[in-house]
């Protein structure tokens, strides 16, 4: 019997030594943009909590549209898709938010709709493709001449945000476009005279779901049909398209969320340098 116990004894020490094996985490950098995050030295404990919290890809991943909706609504999932420390460029001042100083932000979800900026019809179809791999979710502030960014990478499949920038749009010498937006929506005089006159109407056929239709409108029926424009901030997902400010042409379109409505607003540079709006989609359904 002794003999025996004397046996299982060694079997656990020597079980117990064999399990003592070291890990190496090597840390992975990131992008150009942000600073390196060092890690630091984690023991064997830490490393298999980090390898299992790693966040596996999900469904919503195959579109950044989907995920970012998913990021924005579900704060459990936000935080585990978050770099922390997060490198936050503050008006070019850097500085790093903890986990635990973190608060939910829902980016869009918290209004009725979301507005995306494209200089062609093209590079409308980069929000379904599911090969990107860096995307930045923007808010612009037309009232203040920000833009607050939001960088995004996807890392063995799964979206992670990695940084946030808050700066000053700068001025340019013809009008921007962000500036004459923002006169546009806010100043119904100077609203008025900039749309062209016949505007481009193009809407569904009321009597085929596969059909729409186009025609053109008098400028005092565009009050008619004038969707709800925004006044203060736009949102923008950058998903690689060009948004030049040397562009002669801007598409805004406006989404609802979850409720079907879809408005597109064309506009264009008139021979002066001055943009006018020429063109109104309702694909609302």
């Amino acid at each position: 019997m002794k003999r025996i116990i004397i046996g299982v004894i060694g079997l656990v020490l020597l079980s117990s030594c064999n399990s003592r094996k070291s890990k190496i985490d090597p840390f992975e950098p990131l992008t150009s943009l942000v600073d390196s995050v060092s890690m630091g030295h984690h023991n064997n404990d830490s490393l298999v909590q980090e390898e299992e919290e790693e966040p596996l890809p999900v469904k919503a991943d195959e579109i950044f549209d989907d995920f970012v909706y998913s990021f924005a609504v579900d704060d459990n999932m936000q935080r585990k898709r978050i770099l922390f420390p997060l490198p936050f460029y503050n008006m070019n001042k850097p500085l790093k938010v903890e986990e635990k100083d973190w608060r939910h932000d829902s980016l869009f979800v918290s209004q009725a709709y979301y507005t995306l900026l494209f200089d062609k019809e093209e590079d409308m179809e980069l929000q379904q493709d599911t090969s990107l791999n860096s995307v930045q979710f923007e808010w612009i502030n037309m009232a203040k001449s920000t833009i607050k960014r939001y960088y995004f990478e996807r890392k063995k499949g799964a979206w992670i945000l990695e940084a946030i920038d808050l700066h000053e749009i700068k001025a340019k010498e013809n009008e921007s476009f962000i500036e004459f937006f923002y006169k546009f929506a806010n100043d119904s005089l100077f609203q008025a005279g900039r749309v062209h006159t016949p505007l481009t109407f193009v809407t569904n056929d009321p009597d085929d779901d596969f059909s729409i239709l186009e025609t053109t409108i008098e400028r005092e029926q565009w009050l008619a049909f004038m969707s709800v424009l925004p006044k203060d901030r736009l949102t923008n997902i950058n998903y690689g398209q060009n948004n030049s400010s040397k562009s002669k042409t801007k598409i805004l379109n406006i989404k609802g969320i979850n409720n079907g409505f879809f408005n597109s607003l064309y506009f264009r540079r008139r021979g002066d340098g001055e943009w006018e709006f020429y063109k109104f989609e309702d694909l609302s359904n």
